[in-house]
């Protein structure tokens, strides 16, 4: 990746740094969401490889790489070939969660099934005082949200009480995903910092995301992370980033190509993300 090395006057130094200490985002991150809005770069855009009723399927293989995921977008999540473990992309780097506990930013070589991802630029910025539990957390995100007909993303940052994660355990190709997270593993953590990141997507987008929310979790020291289950928390600063634009990178793999796709796969999705909960 490019770098890039100028001189600053001291207001506009002042400035950035003032927002890294509120936001804790990077200095990179800030300067590169900057430019792109200055230079009119496409925001507000997700970038999606595959379906959730491929995933729903079995249908695990791998079809684009993790550098090429990062070109579309520094803020996502997903999983890795074979359903290997969560993932998530925050400030543009690539975590992989495992089922053994352990995290890793993952190679840029690494293959993703499915993932969705979007260069973030948060509209509102809003603190929640306390959460209670999923439903809790649902429910207020819900009378955030302005409109039931597009995508959000979502950055939730702060320190958690309680959370219950879970990481799906490497599987072979074409065991369906409800069978496959029955098997999943499941860590509690108890006062952990760290930054749930995800979307909201609309109902009747089900048959190509998951619908309503779907969040990954990643520590601030990078150590645990996962697919959130459920969780307990003090005050979180929430971001709200409004997604209007929708681009879907459909795979060209023989398991694709020959996957019965014609099921509503919400069902399955609501139960296989709800296991454990």
């Amino acid at each position: 990746m490019p770098n890039l090395n100028c001189p600053l006057s001291r207001s506009l130094w002042e400035a950035i740094e003032s927002r890294r200490r509120c936001t804790g985002e990077s200095l990179s991150h800030i300067v590169q969401n900057l430019l792109a809005a200055g230079l009119a770069l496409d925001h507000h855009t997700l970038f999606q490889v595959s379906t959730s009723g491929a995933l729903v399927e079995g249908v695990y293989q791998g079809c684009v790489s993790v550098a090429d995921l990062k070109r579309h977008g520094d803020f996502g999540l997903g999983t890795f070939e074979g359903l290997d473990g969560e993932m998530m992309l925050l400030d543009g780097h690539c975590y992989q969660a495992r089922s053994d506990g352990s995290v890793r930013e993952a190679p840029d070589s690494v293959l993703t099934p499915f993932a969705v991802v979007t260069r973030f630029q948060a509209d509102r910025t809003v603190p929640l005082e306390a959460v209670a539990g999923w439903s809790d957390l649902a429910q207020q995100l819900d009378g955030l949200r302005t409109s039931n007909n597009l995508f959000y993303g979502l950055k939730l940052a702060g320190s958690f009480d309680w959370l219950k994660l879970r990481t799906a355990c490497r599987t072979e190709p074409g065991v369906d995903l409800v069978t496959a997270t029955a098997h999943q593993a499941e860590f509690e953590f108890e006062a952990i910092a760290g930054t749930l990141v995800g979307f909201w997507t609309p109902d009747y987008a089900r048959t190509l995301n998951v619908p309503g929310y779907h969040l990954h979790f990643i520590s601030h020291d990078r150590r645990h992370g996962g697919h959130l289950l459920n969780l307990r928390s003090g005050p979180l600063q929430l971001q709200l980033a409004l997604e209007s634009d929708f681009h879907l990178a459909l795979p060209e793999t023989p398991a694709f190509l020959q996957a019965d796709l014609t099921q509503d796969p919400s069902q399955a999705l609501a139960l296989s993300d709800s296991s454990g909960r």
